[in-house]
């Protein structure tokens, strides 16, 4: 069984709705995959197989008598392991808490429940969220499955694999700085990261109180506004979630006059590899003839937005961990172990320094979203790094390879914005993803210029796993 064969979430809503499938057959296949597949992708921590036969069934059940629980109802799903599911172990891809069960749901995954969805289980990540790669060491190296010897980005890792390969039909992840829109980019999905407080983080382990989101991975736009829809709304258990219904961006993807897309030029197009730049431009001249308008713009302090993430994220990480930390620190990976320490060298003038500079940041995309629906751009700057490798060389400039993987999609975090990666081209056999960045409450706009770049270009079909045997190369 391939990935080509696996449904979307839409379609397999359809099958359901029309008897065509049952939410038993659609687990089945998935837990299928996942037999084949994840003991060398690694894209998995815990499997919930028993559990999700039984919610499938029950599922089933209730589908016969004629109750549907939501858009989601009967579709096996992936969760990434830093959401807590009462009862079952929760790990946050840590030693420290392998064994760990959690006392309580994550909002998320309550939303998903509350939809009927199946719980297919919880999926790999970088240790405490605190990475770009997924090179986890305690659950196992996370594997790109359109080239194995590249990562598939992080932190989200295992949550992209797990759609990528039809291990499962969509997947919930976290995003701090990048960690959905980049192995969205790697694995070529849709990855979108909503507005800051637009899905609870109730549930979620912190990594940056004031940059976390929750978000969805996808195989098509129209998936991502459907999981988009389901999850999202208000959590009174979190101080930070609007007081906002349930989004309905599903019905909005084909509405609205011609899209105004921004362009800026100096930060968002800088220093980009040549062959990524060239074919995301491609497709913003293709988006043009289809009608969309391009116009340049300038973000002046996102020249400072780099340094104001980076402090930012690490103090409050730092902060966070500091007591578990003090007693063991020997049971953090090597890579998550440094980053904690750098964050305690963070000053509080510098974390004040730094939050200045996001409110100049705020003020300036405020400002320019008077002008344009949304900003485009490439998601990553560069082609999808090979697993371990620590540096990148553009245009013969050796550059940090963690730095190049969240530049781009650094700022909508600081901002708490809105953006979408989607696929608009390959290279050498490899996905490249496009960036939309809108306003906020702007996930409709991300959305409906997401599904503008699906209508001109679709990433061919994964095919099946190459390299041979688990294990092989």
């Amino acid at each position: 069984m391939t990935p080509a064969d696996a449904p979307t979430v839409a379609q397999a809503a359809s099958h359901l709705t029309r008897g065509d499938l049952s939410s038993r057959e659609l687990t089945d296949a998935c837990l299928s995959r996942i037999d084949a597949m994840d003991a060398d992708l690694r894209a998995f921590i815990t499997v919930y197989a028993d559990r999700a036969r039984q919610q499938a069934d029950a599922a089933d059940d209730r589908l016969r008598r004629g109750q549907v629980d939501g858009p989601l109802h009967g579709l096996p799903l992936a969760v990434k392991d830093n959401l807590s599911v009462s009862g079952q172990v929760t790990t946050m891809g840590s030693a420290i808490f392998r064994d760990h069960v959690a006392s309580e749901t994550a909002g998320v995954v309550d939303r998903l429940e509350a939809q009927g969805s199946v719980l297919l289980g919880k999926t790999n990540l970088h240790e405490f969220a605190l990475g770009v790669t997924t090179e986890n060491p305690h659950f196992g190296i996370c594997r790109n499955p359109w080239d194995r010897d590249r990562t598939p980005g992080g932190s989200s890792g295992g949550s992209a694999v797990a759609v990528a390969t039809g291990m499962s039909l969509g997947a919930i992840g976290s995003d701090t700085s990048g960690s959905i829109r980049i192995p969205a980019a790697a694995c070529g999905l849709v990855g979108l990261k909503p507005t800051y407080g637009r899905v609870s983080t109730h549930g979620c382990y912190p990594e940056a109180w004031s940059l976390d989101h929750v978000g969805v991975l996808t195989r098509t736009v129209e998936d991502a506004a459907m999981m988009f829809d389901a999850v999202s709304g208000h959590d009174p258990r979190v101080a930070t979630s609007l007081d906002l219904p349930p989004s309905r961006t599903a019905g909005e993807l084909q509405q609205g006059r011609p899209l105004r897309i921004g362009i800026e030029e100096q930060y968002f197009f800088a220093d980009v590899d040549p062959e990524v730049e060239a074919v995301v431009r491609q497709m913003l001249d293709s988006l043009a003839r289809a009608g969309a308008q391009i116009q340049p713009v300038v973000i002046p302090s996102l020249r400072d937005a780099t340094y104001a993430l980076t402090v930012i994220d690490t103090a409050e990480t730092t902060a966070f961990h500091d007591e578990q930390f003090q007693h063991r620190a020997h049971e953090y990976g090597e890579d998550v172990r440094l980053l904690v320490e750098c964050g305690a060298l963070t000053t509080a003038v510098d974390y004040l320094h730094a939050q200045q500079i996001r409110s100049q940041v705020r003020d300036d995309f405020r400002s320019v979203f008077t002008e344009v629906d949304v900003i485009a751009s490439p998601t990553l700057p560069i082609r999808t790094p090979r697993v371990g490798e620590s540096v990148v060389r553009i245009e013969g400039e050796d550059r940090d390879r963690d730095g190049e993987l969240m530049r781009l999609v650094g700022p909508a975090n600081l901002a708490g914005l809105p953006s979408i990666s989607v696929p608009c081209a390959a290279l050498y056999g490899m996905p490249v993803g496009m960036q939309f960045v809108g306003p906020a409450l702007g996930e409709a706009a991300v959305l409906r210029a997401a599904a503008a770049v699906e209508a001109l270009y679709r990433l061919p079909a994964l095919p099946a796993q190459r390299g041979g045997a688990p294990g092989q190369r």
